[in-house]
């Protein structure tokens, strides 16, 4: 199975083995100020990015759209207690952004919890919301979000950019894990996970397009399944995606049969929930990148003269 078949069945296993082990998402039952729910809230709102991604795109299965719904569901009403969990993380920590953060896509998606809502109107209203210290593309995510929900970033969106490695497009052979991470979240926050690539700056476009495919290669000799797939992502944000089916090959194959990928080299033992925790990640990249590229191939089907048809 190569090409466009097996990009989409790289997702359709993943979204099925998110599913099936939904119960991993799950909250601390009695965290300490600061710890433990906030840190266990971050899965919940990467899969809601990342099951809005699916929606939006359209290429899923109404049987994959169906496992997605489900999966949201369980999330927001069985982890989350219709938000419920949201407003007692905030009194945690009342100034942390996370909650709000997770609540963001979970509201695009039709759940609504007036809690989570005043709790951000009246933080957007003080000054430590915007003094808070993060690093620089965490910030241009956070005014991504603020525009998003319709509130005025605290920092312009465009300012926020220029802070990141990537606005300054430095040496391409610095890049490593974190400045990895760094630029695929940049590119994310700039196209909205994918929705608007032309959010990405002309200069930023021709500079990834450039080196991408060298990140590529080196990423798939070390195996790092995780960083891998977002680049696969980063790619398919471009306004001319490679698709590259070297990388997709490699990254295919290292997807365990019920659909699990592994972070990095082969596939982690241990007690479930461990294993859980460390392949959760790359598993829902594996879904992003493969909604996104095969919508991008789709897309890449559509002649000039058909569209004019």
């Amino acid at each position: 199975m190569t090409g466009i078949q097996q990009i989409h069945g790289v997702g359709s296993r993943a979204l099925e083995w998110l599913y099936g082990h939904r119960d991993g998402f799950r909250l601390e039952e009695h965290p300490e100020p600061g710890v433990g729910m906030l840190e266990r809230f971050k899965p919940l709102g990467e899969l809601a990015l990342i099951t809005k991604v699916i929606f939006r795109e359209g290429v899923a299965g109404s049987q994959q759209a169906a496992t997605a719904r489900k999966l949201l569901d369980h999330a927001w009403h069985r982890l989350l207690d219709s938000g419920a969990k949201l407003v007692e993380g905030q009194r945690h920590e009342p100034l942390s952004p996370v909650p709000w953060e997770v609540y963001v896509p979970f509201k695009e998606l039709g759940y609504g919890s007036p809690g989570i809502e005043t709790a951000a109107h009246l933080n957007h209203r003080l000054g430590s919301w915007a003094a808070l210290e993060v690093m620089p593309n965490r910030r241009l995510g956070i005014s991504a979000m603020e525009r998003r929900y319709g509130l005025r970033p605290s920092l312009p969106q465009d300012e926020a950019f220029d802070r990141t490695w990537l606005a300054r497009s430095p040496e391409p052979w610095t890049v490593e894990g974190h400045i990895g991470y760094d630029i695929t979240h940049t590119v994310f926050h700039l196209t909205d996970w994918g929705e608007n690539p032309s959010g990405l700056p002309p200069a930023v476009a021709d500079y990834l397009a450039t080196w991408l495919p060298a990140w590529l290669d080196d990423w798939l000799d070390l195996e790092r399944w995780d960083l891998l797939g977002e680049l696969l992502v980063v790619d398919a944000c471009l306004p001319e995606p490679t698709l590259d089916p070297t990388a997709w090959q490699g990254f295919a194959a290292a997807q365990q049969a019920d659909g699990a990928m592994p972070a990095m080299g082969a596939m982690p033992e241990g007690d479930p929930e461990s294993v859980f925790d460390i392949v959760y990640h790359p598993t829902l990249v594996a879904a992003f990148a493969s909604a996104l590229a095969v919508s991008r191939a789709m897309t890449g089907l559509t002649t000039p003269s058909a569209t004019a048809s």
